[in-house]
């Protein structure tokens, strides 16, 4: 959860400390991401997608032990 020394990382969507964290100026206004993302994304193709698949894993992650917590709390 968000605390005042972290922000949202609107490509990696988690909360990072603000240290780790840059304001960009995007299509839709300013927001939050994380230095490690945007480091990601200067690197070779090959660098950035295992960086996206291991977010994506990350996400896929977290969505299934939130199902499985739901679905635990409703029997």
């Amino acid at each position: 959860m968000s605390t005042p020394d972290t922000l949202y990382c609107y490509h990696c969507r988690t909360y990072h400390p603000r240290e780790e964290m840059r304001q960009l100026e995007t299509k839709t206004g300013k927001r939050w991401r994380c230095i490690k993302s945007i480091e990601a994304t200067q690197r070779g193709k090959a660098d950035r997608d295992a960086y996206g698949k291991q977010m994506t894993a990350m996400n896929k992650a977290e969505a299934q032990a939130k199902l499985r917590l739901i679905q635990n709390t409703s029997r």
